[in-house]
């Protein structure tokens, strides 16, 4: 690992949250596209595969988050242990994390394998979809361990504010992405389509890419490196301290997908128009909220800095400057998409029923991300302040009683379908943002993250 004992002060120079922010931003932009451009090229083929790779998704995103929980631990406490200067245990962190993940990745593929059938049944996925749900879903799940070990290399690059290396990483994966899409979906390579098959197999092959290429950067960026000599005995401090912070942290969005699980199965239950305008309208809102996630990400790490080097007044002033930008950047870009709904909705489909209900829902997207944007900073500026419980408390107590008891009701009972989903959604995000603001008013982020200082050996 590099130490710069001016690093503090760095993170503090005017600027350095854009500096640090674009790069997440263009990388999680090619991340999104490498899942996105999986559809769009299916959808030329097969139209029920994009229903297909929406459902499949659901499962396999939720499964990402959960083995990505150690990566955002292993980002919190670097960076909190930097901004105190101490860099003693920075490598065993490395180390744990890596192994985990990696050990999880491997028994989560085999669930997967073998439990596919069982979880769409439960989500009742359509019949017609079936069959490429399971194979899409299996085909993706034998690569995780990519994903996981390509994860943890990404949280250590951004723990040291390596974050250029990751987004040159997401390039590389996402041309070699569309390349393998072109050369297996259609059957220019194999001579017959392949349809989701090949979308999933030219997944895992871009990830694959991604993983060798975020290790040899590595190898030449970061030292010290690995320590698997640190292993042996096991070090259950460090693991029981991820643990700690990454369970609750990670323990929200996991909450979050599997209420999002549930919801899928009640837009499974409205029909064809209804599930494809969904999966189109949920690619779209990505890229709202796409600026909020890059934003909180890179303020996650700043103000793990500033807690580090007990700096609470720069941590508190940088959360506000966070949430503000993060809020007026992610309503912009939803009005946008509304504005021309019609047009970026007919360049994926000539059903004139999708783009009517398209309109529809990004007009609601535009309330729900105001929500969504605050949601994303606070929660992470929560974790990396050390107030870990209450975000996941909040996170699945509203996301279960308000989205999902009000998808059903709006969507199933009052018979308002995908709008009356996407308004309980709104509700959903619109409460929890007005309590994490609370909180973090109420300074017991700081109460918690001085009595930890106070144990700093």
């Amino acid at each position: 690992m590099q130490k710069n004992e001016n690093s503090w002060d760095l993170t503090q120079r005017k600027h350095y949250l854009f500096h640090l922010t674009w790069p997440i931003f263009v990388e999680l932009f090619l991340q999104m596209l490498v899942g996105n451009v999986d559809q769009m090229m299916v959808g030329w083929v097969s139209p029920s595969g994009v229903g297909a790779i929406g459902n499949a998704n659901q499962i396999i995103n939720l499964l990402v988050i959960a083995f990505s929980v150690i990566s955002m631990a292993a980002t919190i406490l670097t960076t909190q242990s930097m901004g105190a200067k101490d860099y003693h245990r920075v490598s065993t962190i490395y180390t744990v994390s890596l192994v985990v993940n990696a050990l999880f990745a491997l028994v989560v593929s085999v669930i997967l394998y073998l439990g596919a059938p069982t979880i769409f049944t439960w989500m009742q996925v359509p019949a017609e979809l079936m069959e490429e749900t399971v194979a899409y879903t299996r085909i993706i799940g034998s690569g995780l361990i990519l994903q996981g070990v390509f994860l943890t290399f990404s949280a250590i690059f951004k723990s040291n504010r390596l974050m250029m290396e990751s987004m040159v990483v997401a390039v590389v994966m996402n041309a070699a992405n569309i390349l393998g899409n072109y050369l297996l979906i259609g059957g220019v390579m194999t001579g017959e389509p392949l349809g989701v098959a090949g979308a999933a197999i030219s997944s895992n092959i871009a990830k694959a890419i991604g993983m060798v290429l975020i290790i040899w950067l590595f190898q030449k960026k970061i030292k010290p490196g690995l320590s698997f000599k640190s292993l042996r005995p096991f070090p259950t401090q460090v693991l029981r301290r991820l643990l700690y912070i990454g369970l609750p942290s990670g323990g929200e969005t996991v909450s979050y997908s599997l209420s999002q699980a549930v919801t899928m199965g009640f837009v499974n239950l409205c029909g064809g128009v209804t599930i494809t305008t969904r999966v189109y309208a949920n690619m779209f809102a990505m890229i709202s909220y796409l600026y909020a996630n890059a934003i909180s990400q890179s303020s996650q790490v700043l103000v793990g800095y500033a807690i580090g080097a007990q700096d609470y007044g720069q941590a508190n002033r940088r959360v506000w400057r966070t949430t503000l930008s993060a809020v007026v950047i992610s309503f912009s870009i939803a009005a946008f998409l509304f504005l021309f709904s019609d047009t970026i909705f007919g360049f994926f489909t000539d059903d004139p029923a999708v783009i009517a209900l398209g309109r529809q829902i990004l007009f609601i997207d535009m309330f729900l991300e105001i929500g969504r944007a605050i949601n994303m900073t606070m929660v992470r500026a929560l974790t990396a302040a050390n107030d870990v419980i209450f975000p996941i408390a909040i996170g699945i107590g509203s996301q279960w009683c308000i989205s999902v008891v009000l998808c059903y009701t709006f969507g199933i009972i009052l018979g308002w379908g995908l709008p009356g989903i996407w308004i309980a959604m709104t509700c959903d995000e619109g409460l929890r943002g007005i309590l994490f603001i609370i909180r973090w008013k109420g300074r017991k982020w700081q109460r918690k993250s001085e009595a930890i200082a106070g144990f700093r050996p």
